[in-house]
């Protein structure tokens, strides 16, 4: 049974309703620790964590005729949207490759975030209104390039494109984007205190 007040199950507690999703097709990362450690933080302030392993989840990435045609959805990507209506919260973790999102980020988010589902156009002149207006949304973001050379040189398109041309379009604030980086260079010490920083974060 569904708490109605909470939407969390009596098992998983009343606090705020938060849905992690690993935006990446590796079964195991850093990004994958850093998110299991803020689930950490957040439930021992009592809030209610769900998780979506993008790896794990059978779906089709590709938008085949974009909005021209409707494709149906797959069952996993059905969850998804409960689950997002669902959030109060969402943590979106996920490493910048090539600049941009991992694939199966992209394409879950051009499957789920569907007209009537995330957003509203009206006609052709395209004026959106926002469906999931309320959620608020955070970043665990991994990268290999030096945050300050992402953002001054390359203009951080990933982060750009996440806060203000998807999420903001369907009503999601972004509250918080928080980068671990660079990876590659990175020492085990570093992880590890990164690793705290992420269990921190999810207290907070």
């Amino acid at each position: 049974m569904v708490d109605p007040k909470s939407g969390a199950t009596p098992l998983e507690g009343d606090g705020k309703r938060i849905l992690m999703i690993f935006g990446t097709p590796k079964s195991s990362s850093l990004g994958h620790a850093l998110g299991e450690a803020y689930a950490l933080g957040a439930r021992s302030e009592g809030h209610v964590v769900r998780m979506l392993k993008l790896g794990e989840l059978d779906f089709d990435p590709v938008l085949h005729n974009g909005y021209d045609q409707s494709q149906n959805l797959e069952h996993d990507l059905l969850e998804a949207q409960r689950e997002i209506h669902w959030a109060e919260h969402l943590v979106f973790v996920y490493p910048v490759w090539w600049g941009g999102l991992p694939s199966v980020l992209s394409g879950f988010l051009d499957r789920v975030l569907m007209p009537g589902f995330a957003f509203k156009t009206h006609g052709r002149k395209h004026i959106s209104n926002e469906l999931l207006r309320g959620r608020t949304a955070e970043l665990l973001v991994t990268m290999d390039t030096p945050p300050r050379y992402f953002r001054w040189v390359y203009g951080a398109p990933a982060h750009r494109q996440m806060m203000r041309t998807v999420l903001a379009f369907c009503g999601i604030k972004t509250k918080r984007l928080t980068e671990f980086a660079p990876v590659r260079t990175s020492t085990e010490e570093q992880r590890q205190q990164w690793l705290r920083n992420a269990e921190m974060l999810g207290r907070k």
